[in-house]
């Protein structure tokens, strides 16, 4: 008996068990399901589960607002006034250059200590009652940045607040993996950094509308604009079925299966056999490795599933994002008045946001592995070009040049990378440790983004390095080592369900042969079926 099949004949006895006789067959009915379903079958059965999953996905607005928002603020004359100091070289009030550097890194603090807790809060209460809390905090910590007195109010602001992003950030692409089927998981995971993009439009919109305004309510109007989501998001997370998968993982087994009639419009028994499925998926985990704390992330086959969460999250920043997200530089130093580099960097956030949309015909077609290591290629060689343009010409029309590239960037990035990332994430990491998992993630994120946003002012600015558009030959070199990391590391977990992901990791199959290689979870079953004894009856993968 090989070890596979003990591993399935435990869980499917536990399945057996829980669910009754029968419930194996079930469960394998579901599996084969699922498998067979249709992108446009998905869509009809599963309307309430996409419905709720971008109500949840809606709060990362909040975070891609802010993230746009404090850094811009450096330039409103009314907004320095209130917080800097009088510099007399230039006639005008400035923010110290420390102070800009701890605002625009508080946020990104809170959201880390906000992303360890929320794992641990998710895994033991749930999705639903998590994030009810923590919109509640966002209203009231909103309350701090907006009547803000001085800069060191204003950064506890921007920490307590980070603490609420951090929670939403990394519960919309769980939510989204664990209410959908296998066929849409890529699409409302990916949707998570549509809402990022839709963040940035509204806040580049905001500021471009406010940026001639000389009063106080330049900056305190789009402050004021947050408090436009906990409240019909509370409401809306108060009404939202909790998550299936965590349900099942607390053995609450009939909320289950009334939190899959509520996110779905399938009959009684295959909602019957998809809790089945759920359950047999759990049993199996638990044969594979028990425990659902941190430190279990980082023992087993898990290890393994950790580090591409979080190598994949951090290669978000490795890519140049910290350089080339935001091409104001390139427009000021080209001569063009703040004014119309703001209206230029609408633009550029509405391309990043029709970008990721197009990223769902990519996702398609094409694996996320595919979409991840060649993305990183072409992001590297756009990163090359830069540097090369940077080094050859210093002339306005060289700048010109630089920032179309870096415009050709942030296109590429927002076809591949950004969205496809939230989809590896979810998707890899295993139901049992999948909070923790997605949390570790974010926190790597972050820690790598806080480095970076040390190093990038000291690249940029003219009294430190003065690398400039040279600068992105350092980022084009870490994006290269991404692609290599990428290419021997990253698996495909397209067109896999959870329980299949989980036997091949087990396996320890290569990751550049997870895609062709064929996997039955249900081998016990497969094979009492055709009358065979201990023999896996494969089932070839389909891509849909």
């Amino acid at each position: 008996m090989t070890p596979d099949f003990a591993l399935e004949k435990a869980a499917a006895q536990q399945v057996e068990d829980a669910l009754g006789h029968g419930a194996l067959v079930e469960a394998k009915q579901a599996s084969d399901a699922e498998h067979a379903q249709t992108l446009g079958e998905a869509l009809r059965i599963y309307r309430k589960a996409i419905g709720w999953s971008i109500l949840v996905s809606l709060s990362v607005i909040m975070e891609g607002y802010d993230t746009d928002l404090i850094g811009n603020f450096y330039a409103y004359p009314s907004f320095a006034r209130k917080y800097g100091h009088y510099y007399a070289p230039s006639n005008d009030w400035q923010i110290a250059t420390a102070w800009q550097t701890g605002l625009g890194m508080a946020s990104t603090v809170g959201a880390i200590f906000g992303g360890v807790m929320n794992g641990q809060l998710c895994a033991r209460f749930g999705y639903r009652r998590v994030m009810m809390v923590s919109l509640v905090f966002m209203a009231a910590f909103i309350f701090i940045v907006f009547f803000a007195t001085s800069l060191p109010v204003l950064l506890v602001g921007e920490i307590l607040c980070g603490f609420s992003w951090g929670v939403f950030a990394t519960v919309g692409p769980a939510y989204a993996s664990e209410v959908c089927p296998t066929v849409l998981r890529g699409y409302l995971c990916t949707y998570v950094n549509l809402c990022w993009a839709i963040g940035q439009l509204i806040a580049a919109g905001v500021l471009d509308g406010l940026v001639n305004n000389k009063g106080e309510w330049a900056y305190r109007i789009p402050f004021a604009v947050q408090w436009v989501w906990p409240v019909p998001l509370l409401v809306g997370c108060f009404l939202m079925p909790e998550s299936p998968w965590y349900l099942v993982r607390k053995d609450r087994l009939e909320e289950a299966k009334h939190s899959l009639r509520r996110l779905s419009s399938r009959s009684e028994d295959a909602i019957n056999g998809q809790l089945a499925m759920m359950v047999h998926t759990s049993r199996l985990e638990a044969q594979l490795e028990a425990g659902a704390r941190y430190s279990d992330c980082f023992r087993g086959i898990d290890l393994r599933r950790t580090e591409i969460a979080c190598v994949a999250f951090a290669g978000q920043v490795l890519t140049g994002s910290t350089f080339a997200y935001s091409p104001t530089y390139f427009f000021e130093n080209a001569g063009m008045d703040s004014t119309q580099a703001y209206k230029l960097n609408v633009g550029s956030t509405s391309l990043y946001f029709v970008g990721t949309v197009l990223s769902w015909w990519l996702i398609t077609y094409v694996g996320r592995r595919t979409i991840y290591v060649w993305g990183q290629f072409a992001l590297c060689c756009t990163l090359l070009i830069v540097g090369i343009i940077s080094a050859a010409s210093g002339s306005k029309g060289a700048l010109w040049a630089q920032a179309a590239f870096v415009f050709l960037w942030g296109l590429i990035y927002s076809l591949t990378l950004g969205p496809v990332t939230y989809s590896i994430i979810a998707e890899i990491s295993s139901v049992r440790l999948r909070p923790l998992t997605v949390c570790l993630a974010r926190t790597t994120y972050q820690l790598v983004n806080i480095i970076t946003q040390v190093l990038e002012p000291k690249f940029m600015s003219p009294t430190a390095w003065n690398a400039k558009g040279k600068t992105a030959f350092f980022w084009a070199c870490t994006c290269f080592l991404m692609f290599l990391w990428s290419f021997f590391r990253l698996p495909e977990p397209k067109g896999r369900t959870y329980e299949e992901l989980d036997l091949l990791f087990q396996r320890k199959i290569p990751a550049r042969q997870f895609s062709s290689t064929q996997i039955d979870a249900y081998a016990l079953h497969s094979s009492s079926q055709e009358g065979l004894t201990g023999q896996e009856v494969p089932v070839q993968e389909t891509e849909k």
